[in-house]
């Protein structure tokens, strides 16, 4: 897959962790996009962990995502205290 294929598996990632968690978020579409690149290793060294396979597709960079999102509202709110 080339650089714009993964532009694209992330920002549907990233799009898609931020509609399932709920809560309000302050990034924009960058940070989408980032969010589900980001999202999208997480989940990629996770499916290779339990499963032994890095090809997993939409589902595991959303599922990657997901964790990175909540790892980031966690290091946020600590900020704003």
């Amino acid at each position: 897959m080339g650089i714009i294929g993964w532009l694209i598996v992330g920002l549907i990632a990233g799009g898609l962790a931020r509609l399932l968690v709920p809560g309000r978020d302050s990034m924009g579409i960058i940070g989408t996009l980032v969010l589900g690149l980001v999202g999208s290793f997480v989940g990629g060294f996770l499916a290779d962990l339990l499963f032994d396979d890095t090809a997993i597709g939409i589902v595991g960079a959303t599922v990657g995502s997901i964790i990175v999102l909540l790892a980031y509202r966690a290091v946020q709110g600590r900020k704003a205290v």
